[in-house]
């Protein structure tokens, strides 16, 4: 999970002005392009997953494997960032995996749940933009260690439980119990939170780097709707379960 590089030029007041800005360096039009090709690569996979599941296919192991692959071409991101060009099309592939698989599941007992979260995931982007570009909610560098702390801390705690889990050791999170909801519902509000770093970081960085940071900036997006929209999924469901 990019936590450390987040930042979102592509909602400030420059965001309607991206002609202004050298074809050479990151420019808001070029993340949005690689965005949504990401994205439409995440939906195709996610798609076929679907597919495979409904006719039948055991797609546990899309899902685990989705989810491996996406932390270790994260990491691997994180220390050779020149190689995101090459690395955020397999990003979207694996997330597509892992999406496909959480979702078929959750769709066969909980009919239209995933649009539903799809739905609210769209629109908690739109609204974190527009707090973020009226600055109702400014990025200080105070704000910015709140968030890349927390979200750290979150994700290391998914990381500990998954491990234990092998042992037959059921972490809290997981269930549906109301300190499961309440840490999902944190998450949740960290993961919305995080849009923040990365509409900052392309604000910062637009127009004054490398061209091929796009992808970087892209990358960032992706992890953070991704998380948002798994922490969705998985509150719906939660609340879902126990009302």
């Amino acid at each position: 999970m990019r936590l450390d590089k987040t930042s979102n030029p592509a909602f400030s007041d420059y965001f309607w002005n991206d002609d202004n800005h050298h074809s050479q360096t990151m420019s808001v039009s070029g993340i949005i392009i690689k965005s949504l090709v990401s994205i439409l690569i995440i939906a195709l996979i996610t798609a076929g997953i679907w597919k495979l599941y409904d006719n039948g296919y055991n797609v546990k192991w899309f899902t685990t494997g989705g989810m491996l692959a996406a932390i270790i071409i994260s990491i691997i991101i994180s220390v050779r960032k020149h190689w995101a060009k090459f690395l955020v099309p397999l990003y979207a592939i694996a997330k597509g995996c892992f999406l496909g698989g959480i979702s078929s599941f959750i769709q066969a007992k909980f009919p239209n749940m995933p649009y539903q979260a799809i739905g609210v995931t769209i629109i908690t982007f739109f609204v974190m933009l527009i707090l973020y570009q009226t600055r109702i909610i400014v990025v200080t560098k105070k704000l910015r260690s709140i968030i890349i702390t927390t979200c750290a801390s979150i994700f290391v705690t998914y990381i500990i439980s998954w491990i234990l889990g092998f042992f037959g050791i059921k972490v809290f999170i997981w269930g549906t119990s109301w300190w499961a909801i309440a840490f999902n519902v944190v998450a949740a509000i960290f993961a919305s939170l995080s849009l923040l770093l990365d509409f900052d970081y392309i604000e910062r960085f637009k127009g004054k780097a490398p061209k091929e940071k796009e992808w970087l900036a892209t990358w960032g997006l992706l992890v953070t709707l991704v998380w948002l929209y798994a922490e969705i999924l998985r509150l719906m469901r939660k609340l879902a379960i126990r009302f």
